[in-house]
């Protein structure tokens, strides 16, 4: 690919550089790309809805979210940087992170390795379920940095489909261990590093474009170039990418005594085991017979909201203050929303798609 089509969205060129061809893609209605996804006419990757600005109490959930998580968010920041400054030592540290939830959590990460003293470089790419990585996008970067110096970084952990992408795509480029996948929040104890096991209300989970460089969700191609995106210009009076990063960035560099994160086998097994029984459970309860339909995690399940056709919402708790979004968007849009208590452990919020076929 001609360097010239990476571009930065609307983050500073400092920040992160996507490796994505801008395209214009006509828009699909919710409800028909829900039919069209189920019935395996397309894939989710190659459609794109209407994504509008946030209404004002989305935006107030928004800033709510980040004035509770804001100090969480910023010294889980700095535990992730210095734990990959521990494993890396005295090596370059590029962050590929997967857009677009991975894209905050990778601007704030260089950011924070930079200011430790490690040579640290950003881009966003595409990974797509089902699809795989874009393997151009990743020659590109190993083309100018030594691959064992690169460190994969995704907002959260769902049920893990991503994880199996990934290890899909590049597992037998890891024979020894662990693909290096570095994330906010696992609840399954899939990834590589984690700050914490806990399923909560990251910030920039509740949003979509405005809070990621005004960068769409990426779109496949099949002509062996990066993949694509479309650069959501016109949503720039609603964009908070840059806001938000700078209001996170200047609590991280007040936080003292941070330690890099505890995240060991023993802390990742009882997730794994956890994780697994609760979706199977869910699938027998449900009768799910196609795993996409599950949106486990408050973020996914926030996000399928707000593009896809649920059916209904399970949370632990009515009252848990991280399902604030939730209860709004589910009321908003009449969707079925039940307390099931701690069967849904280890995760708050599942979001059940509507099954259309």
């Amino acid at each position: 690919m001609n360097p010239a089509d990476a571009f930065h969205g609307s983050y500073p060129p400092s920040d992160v550089t996507f490796l994505l061809r801008q395209v214009a893609l006509a828009t699909t209605d919710i409800a028909e790309k829900e039919r069209l996804i189920q019935s395996g006419q397309r894939h989710y990757s190659e459609m794109l809805s209407v994504e509008s600005a946030p209404d004002a109490a989305h935006l107030a959930l928004f800033q709510q979210a980040l004035d509770d998580g804001r100090e969480r968010l910023a010294r889980e920041v700095q535990a992730l940087a210095l734990t990959l400054q521990q494993r890396r030592p005295n090596r370059p540290i590029v962050l590929v992170s997967f857009v677009r939830a991975g894209v905050p959590l990778g601007v704030l990460l260089v950011r924070a390795l930079r200011d430790l003293g490690v040579d640290s470089t950003h881009y966003g790419i595409s990974i797509i379920r089902d699809k795989g990585i874009d393997h151009a996008a990743v020659d590109w970067i190993a083309q100018r940095h030594a691959f064992a110096d690169i460190v994969w970084v995704d907002g959260w952990v769902g049920k893990g489909a991503i994880h199996t992408e990934l290890q899909a795509s590049l597992g037998s480029r890891y024979p020894d261990g662990d693909i290096p996948l570095a994330v906010l929040a696992d609840p399954t104890g899939k990834a590589w590093l984690a700050a914490s096991g806990e399923d909560w209300l990251i910030p920039f989970g509740v949003l979509g474009t405005t809070v990621s460089g005004l960068v769409s969700r990426s779109i496949l191609t099949q002509d062996g170039g990066w993949h694509a995106c479309v650069n959501y210009q016109q949503l720039a009076a609603h964009d908070v990418s840059n806001a938000f990063i700078s209001d996170v960035d200047a609590c991280r560099r007040q936080q003292a005594d941070v330690s890099p994160c505890v995240w060991s086998n023993a802390q990742r097994q009882p997730l794994l085991a956890l994780s697994h029984t609760t979706i199977a459970h869910l699938v027998e309860t449900h009768q799910i017979t196609n795993l996409n339909r599950l949106k486990p995690g408050i973020a996914e399940a926030t996000r399928a909201v707000m593009r896809r056709v649920p059916e209904h919402i399970l949370v632990q708790r009515l009252d848990d203050p991280n399902i604030r979004l939730l209860r709004h968007l589910a009321a908003a849009r009449s969707i079925p929303l039940q307390a099931v208590g701690d069967t849904l452990a280890p995760y708050r919020a599942i979001t059940i798609i509507k099954k259309t076929t």
